[in-house]
């Protein structure tokens, strides 16, 4: 069985397993019913933590969400239209990445709260293991702070802190900002080596990630939403790692965009 048909049978049982225990539960509590938040999102380029994942190709990005009672699962995907190594040779399929997500989250007062564990399923690395723990506060620029640890074949850890603000505009519409801090800290130097001692780990500001967006609302569940993102490196490290390792060698700032059409109910 190759690996996109093993990715695409995890997600349909584990959301068609799900399913079936949220319509019981809910069937007991006909006023506490399960939420579905499914989307699909195409993008000019696949970055990830500043690192340039795919190169001259539209990417497509389906996810889909079930939760209940603060739980939660999500499985997202990459499906890159025309795969590319840095090697020259593509991947062997162009669904070359699953992410599987499992929180839970809690609110007291203005704040928020969620542990999870995400499993990357990837295609032409070893799959990676993460724990996360975040907590947000609802206040002026609604502050983030996430705290990622990974324990399989990466170890190392990473932070993000968050900050977001809409500006209202005409109508129902409005303009959502973003800025994502980040700062990584890695204990294999197999996995992401210092760029000025190959036989140390890296560790330092890593980068900020600007976006805007203008969700769309096409009626009560279905929106869609033009984005823009920029990334850019933290330190003069983050820059030397990233354009070192990135698909287009010596790019240190990429500039991507797309759209998403969500639909939630």
């Amino acid at each position: 069985m190759n690996r996109m048909r093993e990715q695409f049978l995890t997600m349909v049982l584990l959301f068609g397993f799900l399913a079936g225990v949220l319509m019981v539960s809910s069937a007991a509590a006909a006023d506490d019913k399960p939420e579905f938040e499914g989307s699909v999102s195409l993008y000019s380029q696949y970055v990830w933590r500043g690192f340039e994942l795919s190169r001259d190709s539209l990417v497509i990005q389906p996810s889909m969400t079930l939760s209940y009672k603060g739980v939660s699962v999500n499985v997202w995907q990459n499906i890159d239209t025309d795969p590319w190594s840095t090697s020259g040779s593509g991947s062997s399929d162009n669904l070359n990445e699953t992410d599987i997500t499992f929180a839970y989250g809690w609110e007291f007062g203005k704040w928020s709260t969620e542990l999870g564990y995400i499993w990357y399923a990837l295609d032409q690395a070893y799959d990676s293991h993460e724990i996360y723990l975040s907590a947000s506060y609802d206040t002026v620029l609604s502050p983030s702070l996430t705290i990622y640890r990974e324990f399989g074949h990466y170890p190392g850890t990473y932070i993000t802190l968050g900050l977001s603000h809409s500006v209202p505009l005409r109508g129902n519409l409005s303009l959502d900002l973003g800025a994502e801090l980040s700062y990584l800290d890695s204990d294999d130097e197999g996995a992401y080596a210092d760029p000025g001692d190959p036989d140390d780990e890296y560790s330092a500001f890593h980068t900020v990630l600007l976006s805007a967006a203008i969700p769309v609302p096409i009626n009560k569940y279905v929106t869609i939403s033009p984005e823009l993102y920029v990334s850019l490196p933290l330190s003069d490290d983050a820059s030397d790692l990233i354009s070192d390792t990135g698909m287009h060698q010596g790019r240190e700032v990429n500039v991507f965009g797309g759209v998403t059409l969500s639909l939630s109910f």
